[in-house]
């Protein structure tokens, strides 16, 4: 073997020495983000989207710059929790994310197109890329944190998320049932097998409380979230209970003025966790 350069470019052996090519993207040159948070489940349908809401707006009501990235292209529900009805404007610098009335920076799909309702009928591919462009080509002011509700499963989204953009931890959403359990797993080892630390999970509609007396009604089952936080050593649970109230606000687009939001503590706990 020839003796070692130094000069990777010019040179096919795989040794020690060779630096690995990292594939993160640097977000827009205009934005400020200090903080990144991906909230993942390993299927739909269990609250992953009302979880990442409701921590933005602990936030925000925290007094902590906030932004949420929509990365579930095909399924974007966060601009109607916010209540936003505007769509995303561009400059010649970038695209300006819209804002909402508590001040939060959002940007998702469903602000880009002109119906809310049409569908996006894409490949893998071009969803990814779409994501990506919502680091790279928007222009995120200032942000302390920022919360990227990404799609359900380990698919390619959430490849490119985790591989393209910095993330300081991720969330994982769960509820009580055996078998939602087993494939959220999935997710926790997908974040494993990339080196982000998995910063707390959430068990939504983990109980509802009798509005007679008081009492916790496991109706979707005994809860196992405390013992999936042991075994994967998750240092921080929230259990999310089934609320008519938090339903009816994120339907009617205010999120933000939810009373005694359920995840205040869990939010405040990753914020000491990241130093933030």
């Amino acid at each position: 073997m020839a003796e070692c350069t130094h000069d990777c470019s010019s040179c096919g052996e795989n040794c020690s020495s060779r630096e690995k090519k990292s594939l993160l993207k640097k977000p827009h040159a205009m934005s400020d983000i200090k903080k990144v948070i991906a909230v993942v489940s390993g299927k739909g349908g269990v609250g992953k989207s009302m979880t990442c809401a409701l921590l933005a707006a602990a936030a925000q009501n925290a007094g902590k710059v906030t932004a949420v990235m929509d990365a579930d292209i095909t399924g974007p529900s966060i601009p109607r929790m916010f209540g936003v009805t505007e769509r995303a404007k561009g400059s010649d610098d970038g695209i300006i994310p819209v804002v909402t009335e508590g001040g939060l920076q959002l940007m998702s799909m469903n602000v880009l197109l002109e119906n809310e309702a049409e569908p996006v009928v894409w490949r893998g591919s071009l969803i990814s890329g779409t994501v990506l462009q919502f680091w790279t080509d928007v222009i995120w002011q200032g942000v302390d944190i920022m919360f990227i509700d990404m799609p359900p499963g380990t698919g390619d989204v959430p490849l490119t998320v985790f591989q393209s953009i910095p993330i300081d931890g991720v969330i994982v959403v769960t509820t009580p049932q055996d078998l939602v359990g087993m494939i959220v797993q999935k997710a926790v080892n997908m974040a494993n097998m990339m080196n982000v630390p998995i910063l707390g999970i959430v068990e939504n509609m983990s109980y509802i409380k009798c509005p007679d007396c008081g009492r916790k009604i496991s109706v979707f089952g005994e809860s196992n979230v405390d013992a999936l936080a042991l075994e994967y050593g998750i240092p921080n649970v929230a259990k999310m209970p089934v609320d008519r109230n938090l339903t009816v606000a994120a339907d009617s687009g205010k999120i933000e003025s939810v009373q005694d939001n359920p995840l205040d503590d869990l939010y405040k706990k990753i914020a000491k966790k990241i130093k933030l």
